[in-house]
């Protein structure tokens, strides 16, 4: 199949909450594998963090901040060996960043997730040589 072949699934979804100072993608990932979800998705999530990481397009570092921020939006795919999300955030003056979410972001208050899973498919990751990073692979399961 091509990367513009589309792949039908049903979904179901999972919602949860996150507790100060936990880290988003150590408890992702454990929820991830505690119920082996091959495809999922950020379908919503709000909250806020004090501890950010970002690494903005074309960069290769990752950015750190520490202070209060609120969650404007988190989305991307998921599966049970790696993600690609991004965060875009605000501060305490309402000036936003964004770009894609790296281990390091620590919970301030709360942090309200659902997760979608499509229930027929795998995510998987593959190099890719127009991109030069690991991009998504869709495969039935």
């Amino acid at each position: 199949m091509t990367p513009l072949t589309p792949h039908v699934s049903s979904a179901r979804f999972w919602a949860f909450r996150l507790l100060p100072g936990q880290e988003i993608f150590s408890q992702l990932r454990r929820f991830m594998e505690n119920h082996q979800i091959q495809a999922g998705w950020i379908a919503g999530c709000t909250g806020s963090l004090t501890d950010v990481a970002l690494r903005y397009a074309g960069r290769e570092e990752t950015t750190r901040l520490t202070g209060k921020f609120e969650i404007i939006s988190l989305n991307g795919t998921i599966e049970l060996a790696a993600e690609h999300l991004h965060l875009s955030i605000a501060d305490p003056d309402g000036a936003m960043l964004g770009g894609h979410m790296m281990p390091g972001c620590t919970v301030r208050t709360t942090l309200e997730i659902v997760v979608g899973e499509l229930t027929a498919l795998a995510f998987t990751r593959a190099p890719c040589p127009l991109s030069g990073y690991d991009e998504l692979v869709i495969a039935p399961r």
